[in-house]
């Protein structure tokens, strides 16, 4: 336990800055702008997801090769995989950023975004699609310090990178008045910095280990690195494909309850943080240590992973049921209406009693991930999202917005059964060894 924790408190500190400076995005807006542009940015997040769990899933595909090779001593065809994915992704960013941009208002419009929210909503989009490849850069280069157990240098970075995001957040939108666009040039503007600094440091961290690359791009490094990568990148994208036609169920409940649900969904995502950390601890933990054929290491910290699990649930547990309404008042401004805060408030005291089954859901599947055990990891994340979808199409209309919020620990559980039933059969260590 003491090992994972420490190879896991700096990403999951990491992730709770990244979180804590998108909550700023939306406090700040909220309280500064509108009601309408908080709504506009909630009508925009679950979009955003998709290219964000393309960068972490891609960047995680790479760092189980990575953290493999690393655990081997095989150190040129590591830098062989690091090259490669960050070119790889460099070039996919682009290509995204693109289609964003062509694309992002027909988006908006056919998930039933608020009339008085659109135009907001398609002009912050409009300047994420531009610091894509930034923020592809990011992702990936965290997951590869993460991988050479150099899990502290990004979260320096982030630290760097959310701080300077908030302070620029203040200034673009209260001193020059520039709304919902000042919070999107401040997190380009940030992120671009970060990305840069890391991608120095990282090639001046490769230098110092021995072993040397073959070229900048090895077309015979894609294939592997994508076997492992694209299961985990259609599993969080497809998530968030899930996520934005519940978005559209939300949506069509209107702007004021739409500022509330976006509000408590920023507030899940930052509680949710230490279980998606623990996960992704997991995952490298596991290449690690089948790379160095540990294989009972690997069921300790399995073990010790969802014993952090129920650490963390129950102080998220402790914080959200006594000052729920304290901390959905932080996005609402001086003019906030009653529905909004009512909405953010409903779901927040609901959601704190489930929290622990996400991070059972991210440990084992952080295991199998790592082990590389793709087939049924993908399976059940797929499960998962139609539950919530069916679940939130079918029902919220006849019986009310709260449906949408009880749809998510019923996928959330069902995933959890489906993934650890896999990791019982143990077919997880014949995987690796092939």
């Amino acid at each position: 336990m003491k090992a994972l924790l420490i190879f896991a408190a700096p990403i999951i500190l990491g992730n709770l800055f990244q979180q804590t400076y998108t909550m700023a995005d939306s406090a700040i807006v909220g309280k500064f702008v509108s009601e309408q542009a908080l709504a506009a940015i909630g009508a925009s997040y679950a979009l955003t997801t998709i290219f964000i769990y393309i960068a972490s899933g891609g960047g995680i595909g790479a760092s189980v090769l990575v953290s493999r090779y690393f655990g081997a001593k095989d150190y040129g065809r590591m830098k062989n995989v690091i090259n490669t994915a960050l070119v790889a992704f460099f070039v996919i960013s682009i290509l995204l950023g693109g289609v964003g941009l062509l694309f992002g208002r027909s988006i908006m419009v056919a998930l039933h975004t608020p009339a008085d929210a659109i135009d907001m909503a398609v002009e912050y989009l409009n300047i994420y699609f531009m610091g894509l490849p930034f923020l592809f850069m990011y992702n990936v280069l965290s997951a590869m310090f993460n991988a050479l157990g150099k899990s502290r240098i990004p979260l320096y970075f982030l630290i760097f990178s959310s701080v300077f995001n908030v302070a620029l957040d203040w200034v673009l939108v209260k001193h020059f008045d520039l709304g919902i666009a000042g919070v999107a040039w401040a997190t380009l503007i940030a992120q671009s910095i970060s990305a840069l600094l890391s991608f120095v440091v990282l090639m001046v961290s490769l230098k110092k280990i021995e072993g040397r690359s073959s070229r900048l791009f090895v077309p015979g490094e894609v294939g592997p690195m994508f076997k492992i990568a694209l299961p985990s990148i259609l599993q969080q994208s497809t998530v968030s494909i899930g996520m934005m036609l519940v978005q559209s169920v939300v949506n069509s409940f209107g702007s004021e309850m739409l500022a509330g649900y976006s509000a408590a969904v920023r507030v899940q995502a930052l509680c949710a943080v230490p279980m998606i950390g623990i996960g992704n601890a997991v995952s490298s933990y596991t290449a690690q240590n089948l790379g160095a054929k540990q294989h009972e290491r690997v069921v300790q910290g399995y073990h010790a992973a969802n014993k952090l699990v129920i650490v963390f649930a129950v102080i998220n547990f402790a914080i959200l049921e006594p000052f729920h309404q304290q901390i959905i008042s932080l996005f609402l401004g001086e003019d906030r209406t009653e529905l909004a805060l009512q909405t953010g408030c409903a779901y927040l005291t609901f959601i704190g009693f489930f929290l622990c089954v996400v991070g059972f859901k991210m440990a084992v599947d952080g295991l199998l991930r790592g082990a590389g055990d793709m087939k049924m990891f993908t399976v059940a994340n797929f499960i998962n999202l139609g539950v919530r979808v069916f679940v939130a199409k079918m029902f919220a209309p006849l019986w009310g917005i709260q449906m949408v919020w009880i749809a998510v620990p019923i996928g959330w559980f069902v995933n959890w059964v489906i993934s650890y039933a896999e990791y019982r059969t143990g077919k997880w260590k014949r995987i690796a060894e092939q």
